[in-house]
């Protein structure tokens, strides 16, 4: 099935995955899901994935395999599905997400003001407004493309909850609004009730994306995909 930055995939027997961590440190991740999907899974109105642990040395999480696959065109229906799915996720009470072990994801900002920033010193102000942002709702983290799963024309599930947490609703929002075709952005717009705010905070955490890429980069000796982040955060700053 692949890998991620974080994990690798195995389809098994046609019908499970098996996820594996790429780094130690990710193995806390897995394990989060494996706690809290059981819980959230009921409470949303698309599958999701409902890991298990099955091996503990080496760590290994599996679960049914979620239904679709990547998704290659966008339309309205889709839209208004995902607009559903993130009114039932963010409904979710944080108070009730953080008993389940969900926390918060600080982002990295020292970082980005070491790193990148001095590459791109006239974005100060993205950073800035990054970190006032709410940190109140239950989120998915990581919504893009790759994590929302499709099939002859409806979506079929989303995947990939490793950087679930209470955070900011608009970084859910930050892809669907501003990546999409017309037809799918304004339908999931109109299903959620975006508002202005949100709206403008989601074009904030969807310009802050690929700073997280240059980062990835830098921390796997990877120079050419920090390069490739580096032309992603000129490139989004070139749309405010």
């Amino acid at each position: 099935m692949g890998e991620g930055w974080d994990s690798t995939a195995t389809l098994v027997g046609g019908r499970w995955v098996e996820r594996r961590p790429k780094r130690a440190e990710v193995e806390a991740l897995l394990r989060r899901e494996a706690a809290v999907l059981p819980w959230l899974a009921p409470l949303l109105p698309l599958p999701v994935p409902v890991p298990r642990l099955v091996s503990a040395d080496p760590f290994v999480a599996r679960h049914e395999l979620v239904p679709g696959g990547e998704l290659t065109t966008l339309n309205a229906v889709q839209g208004k599905q995902l607009g559903e799915f993130l009114l039932a996720l963010h409904a979710v009470p944080a108070a009730d997400a953080v008993a389940h072990g969900v926390g918060p994801a600080p982002v990295p900002l020292d970082r980005f003001r070491a790193e990148v920033l001095p590459l791109v010193p006239d974005q100060a102000d993205l950073l800035d407004a990054i970190e006032a942002a709410p940190a109140d709702t239950l989120v998915h983290g990581d919504l893009g493309p790759e994590h929302v799963l499709g099939r002859d024309g409806v979506l079929t599930g989303v995947i990939d909850f490793g950087d679930v947490h209470v955070g900011d609703a608009a970084i859910d929002l930050a892809w669907a609004l501003h990546s999409t075709p017309p037809e799918f952005a304004d339908a999931v717009a109109a299903t959620y009730g975006v508002t202005d705010g949100l709206r403008e905070r989601s074009l904030l955490w969807h310009r802050i994306g690929p700073w997280y890429e240059v980062l990835h980069g830098n921390d796997n000796g990877k120079p050419e995909i920090a390069a490739e982040g580096l032309a992603g955060v000129r490139k989004r700053s070139s749309w405010f």
